[in-house]
């Protein structure tokens, strides 16, 4: 027999969906702050010769390498040095930080598993304060690199620097906060929503641009097959991973109250394959554009000899360059595993089942569960880390370079994986509007039949 909840999905439909006011007005907010994002990734900064930066970074003997990526994360304001053009990377880097130093300095871990909501807001005040560091790190690099660059400013100079550097760190301050607002008051991660929004703005004018070269002459049509076709199995293949998940069987004992027998119920844990979800990409992706963001654009300036050994670095993070791949698939990993063990703990599990009396068959309460649940979830933290691992970075050494941008497994992985969740908080939203109507109208019924029973007169 199928459950309540269970029950409540299947009458889901465009009806019920046409009722959820609260869902509307919370999918309207989501979409106008997305709005708000792409109009200011037009919006060049003061000062830049627009045209000229265009044609500058669209030089094919220019090592741009990871700021392709950068200039996709951000939906194309990279090209045209918009005033979003650092996108969320900096506040990305400072939760990576915070979080790293939460799990191994003893102040800000008491605050991250001690603090309750407090400890939780003070740490997230700590990543905003680092995120303008982080912001104020990348512009400042990012202006000078721009001012010693002959052709790409109007007028060169301090002004141009300080009013970069507010501009840039603005915008990511601005971004941060509407990405919060997100999370709150619309539907999903905001995040991960702006991350996404950005590659889905691009990936249609990269994808024309690739059907462009085939009818040039300059890609094979067997090549353009090949990216169409790998596209479309990573999109299934990512579908089919995210959604897999071991459920582990849990018995609830059964209890006397009374004249009758209660209890015995069996339910499931639920632990995913990819329990960090598309963190783990985006964290690797942010950490190595951090220290190339600087190199990249200063790689044509006029440099101090002490600088020499910078243009031999920025050539070796291009995509395809092994020190590259290999830092990279050692990122994904390492926050794989990193982000799992913050989002689930054997031990706070295995603690609560035992508190509400259930437990796993075979297996005593306690510790021994803790150990158990610590033993599989590590087997399928290492599955989930060699499938992202691959989704990354395989395309990396099959596709031409053309369409890494649009078929690479990254981006891929982040629209599929924010899409998926989502759907799935639009979902539960419904679901939740059902059950409150299901909760008003049992009330409106038992408010009417206690009124007729008392009202009514009595006939002879």
């Amino acid at each position: 027999m199928a459950s309540a909840a269970e029950q409540l999905a299947a009458n889901m439909n465009m009806g019920s969906f046409a009722k959820a006011t609260e869902l509307h007005k919370r999918l309207l907010f989501t979409l106008m702050a997305l709005l708000v994002y792409r109009v200011g990734t037009y919006v060049p900064i003061p000062g830049i010769n627009s045209e000229a930066f265009l044609q500058f970074f669209q030089n094919p003997d220019g090592q741009r390498g990871i700021l392709d990526m950068f200039n996709m994360f951000s939906g194309g304001a990279v090209e045209r040095m918009a005033v979003f053009a650092l996108n969320v990377m900096p506040y990305i880097s400072a939760s990576i930080i915070v979080q790293l130093m939460g799990a191994v300095y003893p102040p800000w871990e008491k605050l991250r598993k001690e603090g309750g909501e407090s400890g939780r807001k003070q740490l997230n005040q700590y990543t905003r304060y680092l995120t303008v560091v982080l912001a104020l790190f990348q512009s400042t690099g990012i202006a000078i690199g721009l001012n010693a660059t002959p052709g790409l400013i109007d007028q060169p100079g301090i002004f141009f620097i300080v009013s970069t550097v507010t501009v840039l760190t603005g915008g990511t301050m601005f971004l941060m906060w509407l990405g919060e607002q997100i999370t709150a008051r619309g539907i999903g991660n905001g995040i991960s929503l702006i991350i996404m929004a950005g590659i889905v703005a691009v990936l249609p004018g990269m994808i024309a641009r690739m059907f462009g070269m085939a009818q040039q002459g300059l890609m094979s049509p067997f090549a353009l097959l090949l990216g169409l076709v790998a596209g479309v199995a990573v999109v299934v293949f990512i579908v089919f991973m995210e959604r897999a998940q071991r459920r582990l069987l849990i018995q609830y004992p059964k209890r006397q109250e009374g004249n009758r027998m209660a209890g015995g119920e069996r339910s499931f844990l639920p632990l995913k394959v990819n329990t960090s979800g598309v963190i783990p990409p985006i964290f690797a992706s942010s950490l190595l554009m951090l220290p190339t963001t600087v190199a990249q654009v200063t790689a044509n300036a006029d440099l101090p000899s002490w600088l020499d050994w910078l243009p031999v670095v920025t050539a070796q993070m291009q995509h395809g360059q092994p020190i590259y791949m290999g830092i990279y698939a050692l990122l994904i990993i390492f926050f794989t595993f990193f982000y799992t063990s913050i989002t689930f703990n054997p031990e706070d599990t295995a603690e609560n089942l035992r508190k509400y009396g259930g437990f796993l068959p075979g297996i005593r309460p306690g510790k021994r569960t803790a150990e158990y649940l610590d033993y599989v979830l590590t087997r399928l933290t290492t599955i989930g880390a060699i499938y992202i691992t691959a989704v990354c970075v395989i395309p990396e050494l099959f596709l031409p370079s053309s369409m890494l941008m649009a078929f690479g497994g990254t981006s891929i992985l982040i629209v599929v994986s924010v899409t998926m969740d989502t759907v799935a908080q639009i979902q539960s939203q419904l679901l939740a509007h059902q059950y409150e109507g299901l909760i008003k109208k049992a009330k409106l019924r038992g408010r009417g039949g206690r009124g007729k029973g008392v009202t009514a007169p009595a006939r002879r």
